[in-house]
């Protein structure tokens, strides 16, 4: 009898597991069950059961599983492999890539349906124009918020290069680009195929919609060496030079070149072609040319520890000792100061009317969280624009050494990037290591527009801006250009 009722019930447990809506029932049963008695460990439990969370695929509500990657359009999770030789392994960055791609692709379809974006609330021409008639809004207002409309309405085209050697631009990648002070040449660092780098300059005179064509001026200079900073000098004239400063490798040390424009192109009455002028500075992170009368044909050069001020006449030099590498320089020109942003997060200016042997040559001290990578000085030197490594942009009050402004959505983790600021329009241009361009405004740090980048997005693609008021001199119309890859964009005021 014993052994029959034994039989029965052990027939009854296999077809109990052989059943799959039984299974199914009895777990669910169970896991009430332990929820039900043991409260405390009920997170716990959720954690551990991917079938509990996959219900919720749709929420933000699924949690992350350590090792593990929820897919919300397969509504299951898939195993993170680390780094292996395996042909298709689903990694970590490979998803954040993929979701990159697919948002950059949103974006640039919304953009070329959507012609005009609404920045701000009741923002248009038409209330703008009746605000000013009626005495609400002043002149200068007026005007910021005008180029504030327009900034959020330009559209992308892309403009023509024309050059002696046409392979090369299809081979080439622009590495960085720089607008002189009166924006009608471009000063560009392409990288080669083979390895290295090449300089030219981009003559932006016949920037004219609607058909943009450019000519790009370039010369047999070529360097193997990584560019680390690069600023116009006005050495002979305004922007006569570029001010180069190039990393050392193996045996050859670094150094800091001045790089005559008239090699490129000959811009100016009476230019001939100059000759190269090298300083022997090793490990220079960053460079700034001084356009102050009382350090005049000087520039300066921010080391690992050091800050160096090299005339470059008669050779003489000046040193400062710092705690930190200095990442980021920018001369002031009404005052003798050099304002300067370390990896530390510490921002100071040195009065270059004290010599290095003095104590009390740092005039103005603020700090960052992060390394600082750009600093940037408003036209009346009240203020200080500066941004660091993680992704904070300050505009600081020189007058109080406070904070009066943050400017929010700036993407950086490790990169040198530099920050543009344009005071005539009233906007800040910069562009993150999510490849995306944001444009804010000045007055109130409201963020303007998000510009996507025209290629797919990776650390190495991140774009090189230039804004101005004048592309193409002084009869140019504002707008904003965009080199990546191998390709040249203008962003220009409709």
């Amino acid at each position: 009898m014993h052994k029959s009722s034994w039989k029965s019930r052990r027939l009854g447990r296999r077809s109990q597991r052989q059943n799959p809506r039984f299974r199914q029932h009895s777990s669910s049963e169970r896991c009430n069950t332990g929820t039900q008695q043991s409260p405390p460990d009920s997170d716990h439990d959720e954690e551990e059961a991917p079938s509990t969370s996959s219900s919720t695929a749709g929420s933000s509500s699924v949690p992350d599983l350590p090792g593990y990657y929820f897919d919300p359009e397969k509504n299951r999770y898939f195993r993170l492999l680390p780094g292996h030789n395996n042909c298709n392994p689903l990694t970590r960055e490979s998803i954040q890539q993929k979701e990159m791609e697919h948002k950059r692709l949103q974006l640039l379809e919304e953009e070329d349906k959507q012609k005009k974006k609404i920045t701000r609330m009741g923002f248009n021409a038409y209330s703008l124009l009746q605000k000013s008639k009626l005495g609400f809004l002043s002149v200068p207002s007026y005007c910021r918020l005008a180029h504030e409309l327009r900034v959020s309405c330009m559209q992308r085209k892309k403009v023509q290069i024309h050059s002696s050697d046409p392979s090369a631009l299809a081979s080439d990648r622009f590495n960085l680009i720089l607008a002189d002070t009166n924006s009608d040449r471009l000063f560009t660092v392409n990288d080669v195929k083979v390895g290295g780098s090449k300089y030219g300059i981009i003559s932006l005179r016949g920037l004219k919609t609607p058909t943009l064509r450019v000519h790009m001026h370039e010369n047999l200079y070529f360097t193997n060496r990584k560019v680390n900073s690069v600023c116009w000098a006005s050495l002979n004239h305004l922007d006569s030079h570029i001010l180069l400063c190039l990393m050392g490798i193996a045996e050859t040390p670094g150094c800091a070149t001045l790089l005559p424009a008239s090699l490129f192109v000959s811009s100016h009455p009476g230019d001939r072609p100059g000759m190269l002028c090298s300083f022997r500075i090793p490990g220079a992170w960053s460079c700034a040319w001084s356009m102050n009368t009382q350090a005049n044909n000087c520039f300066s050069t921010g080391l690992s520890r050091w800050v160096l001020v090299t005339n470059v006449v008669t050779g003489h030099r000046l040193s400062f000792g710092t705690s930190s590498d200095v990442l980021a320089q920018q001369f002031a020109v009404m005052t003798p100061l050099l304002f300067n942003g370390c990896r530390s997060g510490e921002i100071f200016a040195i009065d270059m009317r004290c010599r290095n042997e003095g104590k009390n040559w740092k005039a103005t001290r603020l700090f960052h969280h992060s390394a600082v990578t750009s600093v940037q000085i408003l036209q009346e030197e009240q203020c200080l624009m500066a941004s660091d490594m993680a992704g904070t942009i300050k505009l600081w009050d020189l007058r109080t050494t406070k904070c009066v402004k943050q400017y929010e959505g700036h993407v950086n983790e490790y990169a040198l990037l530099p920050l543009h600021v344009h005071e005539e329009e009233g906007i800040v241009v910069a562009v993150g290591q999510d490849c995306y361009t944001r444009i804010w405004s000045l007055h109130d740090a409201q963020l303007l527009r998000t510009i996507p980048s025209p290629h797919s997005t990776s650390r190495t693609n991140i774009p090189s801006v230039a804004f101005s008021s004048r592309l193409g001199g002084f009869r140019g119309a504002p707008g904003l250009l965009m080199a990546v890859q191998q390709d040249l964009y203008c962003f220009s005021y409709s």
